[in-house]
């Protein structure tokens, strides 16, 4: 084995750089710790992250997150020197200079893990690491010389040590029955364990939501639920009891909807209270996601074999060969919050998860070779046969409008909250050019030079076309058709105004109005950084001239489509001998997504229609110009209804015989009356079932909020210097929270070398390459770590204890003045409207705060100007003051009982970085 003592290690944080090099640690200026990455390969942790520290984005080296996820696939570590030594059974450092020496170690510890006979994942590792070393991964000559020259006996290959599912027989119908308050109050007792104690309020809870469960007795009204539970009730607990025992005893199929994937994650590991035998739980309990989370076997396949374009090469094809060697230990496929560690992907940023799963809609179902090993058809398979199918809204709520939903469903829709932004976006509606040039590539294929796996109609159909005539004219006349939209380097085109086809000529016109109206309309769009955008209204006669030929050429589409959907249907009722079991589900496979694509051209025609003459007032209708960082990606023609929850009721209540709908927020903002219209349930004829039950917790004691009114709005150097005293008066612990990127990426330029000299780390979502769940165990595995972000951490992330004891807001989360939210405004009660969504997000970050029983913090809001009437968001009882900056830092020290840091700094504006 080559001698692990020869090599160099390297530890990078804010702070500063260790070197350890012949068994000495030392600190490294920048210009040194970049010299020494780029003459001989170092030992790292996350290069990555690394590099950008350094400012040298292709930094290689030998990577130990890489190397543990060769040893342990399908095992978690938090990604930090810190998390590296847990796992392998190290002491974790106290220093950075104790990190950097702890990296030989931890690479010594990992390759003996290898020539331990018992070694669980050693299936598969010798022909891997082979693979590996063709690809020349710096790893591989240290794990052959660990593994034995051969492992004795030819090693499966993946794809055929892979189980097969099988068909099973239908589920039969649920048996009608309600549930036994006394058996709930059992179940309950239960699932909370000897030891444990039912909390306030959750029996209550649990007795409430059984109403969900009861035989329905009228069409098209479901027993509806609205459950306000707060923080600590233990609602997770509360509606599992009812849930597990009503599947249990009618033989029905419970699904269990979330927002988050982090608590999906917690009811998978909560559902083992239900279902300890791990062989039980794995069917009775399946946990469903979108098939663009899923590894796609054919995608990995080609990735594996150099695929047909010429061949992933270098980091992609280390990347394949990794995720080979996890998907042979992996749960389900799962590659998006499931048991592939969220920081794998991140080592290789150009070639992550995208191109492995199928997110273009390119399943050829039947006709893979992989159809029998497919880990989505097996999830879904599952799920059909499955007590609690554990999924999230956008799922549930694309499920029930595709026809595929759960008969005499039963739903419990945790983060209920979210239910109206997930109606939003799912039944939303965008002619773009990204989307139409993937249309375009569905129906008509490879084109130029372009190879790969993609298959046009022609190809995907083949034996139909050759077949039936009339199958095989439909299939030509579509193709024709499609290549009207827009096609290769349509963006160039679109910007440079040199448009071909009616399509691209119709993004052109679109583009020409917002350009013209919203930079002259709003002062907000004078930042060229980010996205555009102009109500539907009054169209420019060039818009319209576009849009009518536009239409008729997805008319054109659209036409042969459908004849092709309907001969196929044909085929199908008639079969010729040719058509085997395999050949029926291909082509059910094509028509689903032929439905699919037809919808979408239906409605992109129906908004091209409206273009010129009367607006419908369900739908708000704008055009967009996307753009990030300056730059533009997407030109769209954007319809959402206006209240989203009417399709909502429509497509997923209505049909339903019962539904749970249940938040710790659920009326943040508003009361029951906002409730009602937010989850859908005004639009149904029977009323809900209304229950509330206040938080246990003694937020008066626990908490307390700051308002900071000394702090100018528009003044980051101010804002910066704000985050950065309280992060050091609570000693860290802090979640800091953004309502824009750029002010974000501002701040923590300006912080993050200062609180690392006081040994206090910040992370950044947007700033760090690391995914939001890494970020969020990274912080949670470290009281002294801070963490930046944005909406998506303002709810959903869970992090109980002193970890977690300081919020900071940057201010009022006022809504962005987009066209969407005008019209709503317009149409539900004007500022009352824009004030509920307020308090609503106010609540839900003040919700992070505290999450036990023990639990104490400090919420502060860097605003001159919050509203009185906006306090209303906050539980009553909290004492709530405003104050200038200097007295928030010494109520943050007091409250937390932090002392004060000296840190011994320049002031914040010349402090100077150290990388």
């Amino acid at each position: 084995m080559p001698d692990l003592n020869r090599l160099c290690a390297m530890h990078i944080s804010h702070a500063g750089a260790w070197l350890w090099d012949d068994g000495d640690a030392r600190a490294v200026d920048r210009q040194e710790a970049k010299a020494r990455a780029l003459a001989s390969p170092l030992l790292l942790v996350n290069i990555p992250l690394v590099g950008g520290r350094l400012g040298y984005g292709e930094l290689s080296g030998l990577d130990l997150l890489e190397l543990f996820a060769f040893v342990y696939p399908a095992r978690f570590v938090v990604p930090s020197p810190a998390g590296l030594a847990e796992a392998t059974g190290l002491t974790p450092p106290a220093t950075d200079a104790d990190a950097v020496a702890l990296l030989p170690r931890i690479a010594e510890r990992l390759l003996a893990v290898m020539q331990a006979k018992d070694w669980p994942e050693r299936q598969g590792a010798w022909t891997a690491a082979r693979n590996l070393e063709r690809a020349r991964w710096p790893w591989a000559p240290f794990v052959r010389a660990a593994l034995p020259a051969h492992p004795g006996t030819e090693e499966r290959w993946l794809f055929s040590a892979l189980p097969e599912w099988e068909e099973q027989s239908p589920r039969p119908p649920a048996r009608q029955g309600g549930l036994n308050s006394h058996d709930i109050d059992d179940q309950l007792d239960a699932l909370v364990g000897l030891g444990g104690e039912v909390r306030s309020g959750q029996r209550a809870f649990a007795q409430a939501a059984a109403t969900a469960f009861a035989p329905r007795d009228q069409r098209n009204a479901p027993h509806v639920v609205l459950a306000e539970a707060g923080t600590g009730i233990g609602k997770t607990l509360g509606y599992l009891a009812p849930a597990s025992l009503w599947a249990a005893q009618s033989g029905g199929t419970v699904w269990i909807s979330t927002f988050t994937k982090a608590l999906q994650r917690q009811l998978n590991r909560e559902s083992a209270r239900i279902y300890p035998d791990d062989a039980v739980r794995r069917t009775r309990v399946t946990v469903r996601k979108g098939r663009e989370n899923y590894l796609c076997l054919l995608n990995l396949e080609e990735a594996l074999q150099g695929g047909a374009s010429g061949g992933v090469a270098g980091r992609g094809a280390i990347f394949a060969q990794l995720v080979a060697r996890w998907a042979a230990y992996s749960r389900d496929g799962d590659m998006v919050g499931g048991d592939l560690p969220g920081w794998l992907p991140t080592l290789f940023r150009r070639t992550g998860t995208a191109a492995l799963t199928d997110r273009r809609g390119e399943c050829i179902y039947a006709g893979c070779p992989h159809y029998r090993r497919c880990f989505i058809e097996r999830t879904q398979r599952a799920s059909a046969n499955a007590d609690l199918v554990i999924a999230n809204h956008a799922l549930v709520l694309i499920e029930a409008v595709r026809g595929r939903g759960e008969t005499q469903a039963r739903y419990v829709f945790d983060e209920g909250h979210h239910l109206f932004h997930a109606a939003d976006s799912t039944f939303s509606l965008a002619l773009s050019g990204a989307e139409a040039i993937e249309l375009r590539r569905w129906v008509v294929g490879p084109e130029g030079s372009r190879k790969g796996r993609r298959r046009g109609l022609s190809a995907r159909l083949a034996d139909v076309a050759s077949y039936d005539d009339a199958a095989s004219a439909a299939i030509d006349a579509a193709v024709n058709a499609a290549r009207q939209l827009p096609g290769d380097d349509w963006l160039a085109r679109i910007t440079g105004e040199t448009p071909h086809g009616p399509l691209e000529a119709l993004l052109v016109a679109a583009r020409a109005m917002v350009f013209a109206r919203a930079e002259d309309g709003r002062k907000g769009d004078a930042d060229p950084g980010y996205g555009l955008e102009a109500e539907l209204a009054d169209p420019s006669p060039a818009l319209v001239e576009a849009a009518q030929a536009a239409g008729d050429a997805l008319a054109a589409l659209l036409d042969p489509l459908r004849r092709l959907d309907r001969r196929l249907d044909d085929l199908i009722g008639d079969p010729p001998d040719w058509m085997d079991g395999d050949a029926r589900n291909r082509i059910e496979g094509s028509r689903m997504a032929l439905a699919r694509r037809s919808d979408t051209l239906a409605g992109w025609i129906a908004l091209l229609t409206r273009i010129g003459g009367p607006g419908e007032p369900e739908f708000v209708d704008w055009l967009a110009v996307d753009r990030f960082d300056g730059r533009e990606y997407d030109i769209a023609l954007r319809r959402h209804w206006l209240d989203p929850t009417r399709p909502l009721a429509d497509h997923v209540l209505k049909p339903a015989h019962g539904a749970l709908i249940t938040s710790a927020t659920l009326r943040a903002g508003g009361d029951w009356g906002q409730a009602r219209a937010v989850t859908g349930v005004s639009h149904l004829d029977r009323a809900p079932e209304l229950f509330s039950a206040d938080s246990p917790f003694d937020y008066a004691a626990q908490a307390e909020i700051l308002i900071v009114t000394d702090i100018k709005r528009g003044d980051t150097a101010a804002l910066a210097g704000a985050y950065a005293r309280l992060i050091e008066a609570s000693g860290g612990g802090a979640l800091g929270l953004f309502s824009a990127i750029r002010r974000l990426r501002a701040v923590h330029a300006r912080i993050a070398d200062r609180l690392a000299r006081v040994g206090l780390p910040l992370l950044a979502q947007h700033v760090d390459p690391i995914d939001i769940g890494t970020l969020v165990d990274l912080f949670r595995a470290d009281p002294h770590a801070s963490l930046l972000g944005t909406d998506a951490l303002r709810d959903g992330i869970d992090v109980p204890g002193d970890t977690l004891r300081l919020v900071v807001m940057e201010g009022v989360p006022w809504s962005k003045p987009s066209v969407l939210h005008a019209a709503r405004k317009m149409a539900w009660d004007g500022d009352a409207y824009n004030d509920r969504l307020v308090r609503a997000r106010m609540a839900q970050a003040f919700g992070r705060l505290i999450r036990r029983q023990d639990d104490r913090g400090v919420f502060v809001l860097l605003s001159s100007a919050v509203p009185s009437r906006m306090l209303s968001a906050f539980p009553p009882g909290v004492a709530i003051r405003r104050v200038p900056l200097e007295e928030a830092i010494a109520s943050v020290r007091r409250f937390l009982g932090k002392p004060a840091v000296a840190t011994g700094l320049p002031a914040l504006d010349d402090s100077l970085p150290l990388f």
